[in-house]
């Protein structure tokens, strides 16, 4: 008898595939199973395997707050989620090697910086009673020279007291790292191959450097509904469902590329706003108090629950995707590069070459072609998501307004009217 599980979110990936003897694999990494197995699947967040039972995986784990009456009208707002916030930041800090934080210069990743920073001084292990052997708290960011997360990350490490790394990238070394990006990060998924380089690229200079794990802010954009596409949401009973999807996808999309960009080099990334005690807090809060304010503001709730620990630039913020942060001479600098070596001819034989998910852009007919090179066999393709895309939306809340549905890029930038740059 053997017992396969995996978290609840999808934290950790995990895949299982069956050889041509039907036997059974299982291994955190897709690459691992190609060449063994004959098909290939995602292992399902939240499943249990338990061979007496049978050969597919059951549901373990269910969610309290899926469901939009459950939590209309609900008590609870910043202090709880304050309060929970720090609990869960603090149970996260247990560690026996060198750990940092990812500081892009966002709210999210600014918000675990400042809790960090307050706990890093005392091992947690022993309840704050002896100092850290790592004294001092060091924190990272990357970016394109010049661009808006560098530049907002110094100011926040300053203010926190962090010792902090912001390192510098060019397109070219981006470009050259596209291969490897894929191979680690196992997608064709274009914004997970856009924020996943530059991270992989950092990943790579903190490991250099000894650190071995790292808090980063992951999920906060999910659970608060913090992408841009949110200013859009008709009501909140719309606003609770797209949460719930998004969290709910999470596996596919950042958990994935934080995980594995930062495990290529073998950091383990950690993400406190889906610990599952906190995730239960802040998702059973009533969902109006999440939603974008008359000041035009996502996240609100969040802001108003820190507005002590953090500086102004980053309080007053607005949301920048991390692809987007590192400089917007990275996404374009993408799709001119793809845009050369895609032909029209190409692209009109997407749906024939590719027939599941076909590529609609040559960024992505591009990541694809990489991809089916790295990854021949042909289900592995079935273990990446697909459908439109505008700022990280879902393909279900471009129902929300005409205005999303006749847009064509998943980077914040393409709403219009809401982002400050928009194109």
């Amino acid at each position: 008898r053997y017992l396969v599980a995996r978290d609840p979110i999808g934290v950790v990936p995990l895949y299982m595939g069956w050889d041509e003897d039907g036997r059974l694999h299982v291994a955190s990494e897709l690459k691992a199973l190609v060449g063994v197995c004959a098909t290939v699947r995602e292992f399902p967040p939240g499943h249990l395997l338990d061979s007496a039972r049978g050969p597919e995986p059951e549901p373990y784990h269910a969610w309290t707050w899926t469901d939009y009456e459950t939590v209309a009208g609900a008590p609870g707002g910043a202090p709880e989620i304050r309060a929970g916030l720090e609990e869960a930041v603090h149970r996260q800090l247990m560690s026996d090697v060198p750990y940092g934080v990812l500081l892009s210069g966002g709210l999210d990743s600014s918000i675990i910086a400042a809790l960090t920073a307050r706990y890093a001084a005392h091992r947690v292990e022993d309840d704050d009673r002896s100092e850290a052997w790592w004294p001092r708290l060091h924190s990272f960011s990357i970016g394109l020279d010049g661009s808006p997360d560098l530049a907002v990350a110094a100011e926040v490490a300053e203010y926190l007291g962090t010792v902090h790394h912001g390192f510098t990238f060019t397109v070219q070394e981006g470009l050259d790292a596209l291969r490897d990006v894929i191979h680690h990060l196992e997608t064709y998924d274009v914004t997970t191959i856009r924020a996943g380089t530059p991270m992989y690229l950092l990943a790579r200079r903190i490991r250099a450097m000894g650190i071995k794990m790292v808090l980063s802010g992951e999920g906060a954009d999910e659970v608060f509904g913090g992408y841009l596409y949110f200013h859009r949401a008709p009501d909140a009973a719309a606003f609770h469902a797209e949460t719930v999807r998004k969290i709910e996808r999470l596996h596919l999309y950042d958990c994935l590329r934080a995980n594995k960009a930062m495990a290529a080099w073998g950091i383990e990334a950690r993400v406190p706003f889906l610990d599952l005690e906190f995730l239960d807090r802040a998702m059973s809060v009533d969902p109006a108090v999440k939603m974008v304010g008359p000041d035009g503001v996502e996240k609100r709730v969040l802001r108003e629950a820190f507005a002590d620990l953090l500086p102004d630039v980053v309080l007053h913020r607005q949301k920048e995707q991390f692809s987007d942060g590192v400089g917007y001479g990275w996404i374009d600098s993408l799709k001119a590069h793809a845009e050369s070596r895609v032909t029209p001819a190409q692209m009109a034989q997407a749906a024939t070459r590719f027939p599941h998910n076909p590529p609609t852009t040559a960024e992505a007919w591009y990541y694809r072609s990489i991809f089916e090179e790295l990854f021949p066999v042909a289900s592995a393709a079935a273990c990446v998501p697909g459908g439109d895309s505008v700022a990280c939306s879902t393909p279900e809340a471009l129902a929300w307004s005409e205005e999303l549905r006749g847009l064509a890029d998943p980077s914040g930038r393409a709403v219009k009217g809401v982002h400050q740059d928009a194109w």
